[in-house]
């Protein structure tokens, strides 16, 4: 086994997300049930389970991109469902959300897709600051010198550290990553978890990584917390966690570690 490479000590006791008995149905398909979550500022989470445990559905609430059907959600001190439109757009903008996918306008360079959302949201901003914000970002990622090209031209590992530039350009206190690691290779995930510690470290942020990708939980996450059936099954530090005896948590550590 690979060493935890996150410090598991984080730096303060305030909570950036604290959810509280979570409900959220789809229909008569009911997918959180009674949920508790705390992510402390500074920290990252990584919450595991697999296709279909709703792991992308609390995310998606925590963002105010879904709604819950019961529960409080309360997001860097402000309770989301009682925020109206223009103060949930404004929270929004302290949360970057790295998408599974990337979500790169595939019409626009890379310059241009990390200027947009700067621009759209800071229309006071000259061109040579743009420049330098991304700039910035790309040079977080380690990807400047992609700055010209169409994110066509990129692999997919280097699509998936532009999408987080473009989240990173915004300077997010908190950052979701929806399965960083999914469709690469293993020396490319490796690289993404690096990028993910880098992050956590140069801006400060806390986070919350939704995987199925054992490897990397540990390597990116103070604590990890499993998600089964719409509940969590089991919260903490990795190693902890994963010395239960629990057949159901084990049966998930063998399925990443041993069959594959």
């Amino acid at each position: 086994m690979m060493e935890q490479i996150i410090d598991q000590e984080v730096s303060t006791e305030t909570p950036v997300i604290s959810i509280h008995g979570l409900y959220k149905s789809f229909g008569e398909l009911d997918v959180l049930k009674g949920v508790d979550f705390t992510v402390m500022k500074g920290e990252n989470i990584a919450v595991l389970g697999k296709s279909g445990s709703g792991k992308s559905v609390l995310i998606k609430i925590i963002a105010g991109l879904l709604k819950a059907d019961k529960g409080s959600v309360n997001v860097l001190g402000q309770e989301v469902e009682l925020l109206n439109a223009k103060e949930l757009d404004a929270l929004r903008l302290r949360i970057g959300f790295s998408f599974q996918s990337s979500a790169l306008y595939d019409s626009m360079n890379i310059y241009q897709n990390l200027a947009f959302p700067l621009t759209m949201n800071n229309k006071k901003l000259n061109a040579q600051q743009v420049t330098q914000a991304v700039e910035e970002a790309l040079d977080a990622v380690g990807l400047l010198n992609k700055i010209n090209q169409m994110p066509a031209d990129l692999s997919g590992g280097q699509r998936k550290r532009i999408g987080i530039a473009r989240t990173l350009i915004l300077k997010p206190e908190i950052m979701l990553y929806d399965e960083p690691t999914s469709g690469l290779d293993p020396n490319t995930s490796s690289e993404i978890n690096l990028l993910i510690q880098d992050v956590q470290k140069k801006y400060n942020t806390s986070a919350v990584v939704i995987t199925h990708d054992l490897t990397c939980a540990k390597q990116t996450c103070n604590q990890v917390a499993i998600l089964l059936d719409g509940q969590f099954l089991k919260m903490g530090p990795f190693d902890e966690v994963f010395k239960s005896t629990d057949p159901q948590i084990q049966s998930f550590y063998n399925y990443n570690f041993i069959n594959h």
